[in-house]
């Protein structure tokens, strides 16, 4: 059953919280590109970092998503647990980046 009063601001919140990603992402891709290239500080253990946390996060966005579905919850909600492991890491590694420049 659907819940009968709507927060219009759960798809804004969604909306913003997939920019934020996508904007973080890009920056972690050029600063690691910037890093291969030499321009920049680049530890030896980032690229296999950079292909093993993806794996991680997807294994942690269908866990929490699943795990919500499984309680009965709405799609936003479902939508906002699988974000969050990838809101995370992106955060985290543009902070780690920009700090290592």
């Amino acid at each position: 059953m659907l819940n009968p009063v709507y927060d219009a601001t759960v798809g804004l919140r969604l909306w913003t919280d997939m920019v934020r990603i996508g904007l973080e992402s890009q920056f972690v891709v050029g600063m690691r590109l910037a890093g291969m290239m030499g321009l920049m500080p680049h530890a030896a253990a980032e690229n296999a970092r950079m292909v093993t946390e993806k794996s991680d996060a997807a294994c942690e966005a269908i866990g929490a998503a699943l795990a919500q579905v499984s309680r009965g919850a709405r799609p936003d909600q479902i939508m906002a647990a699988a974000l969050k492991p990838y809101g995370q890491r992106t955060r985290a590694n543009a902070l780690r980046l920009y700090k290592a420049c």
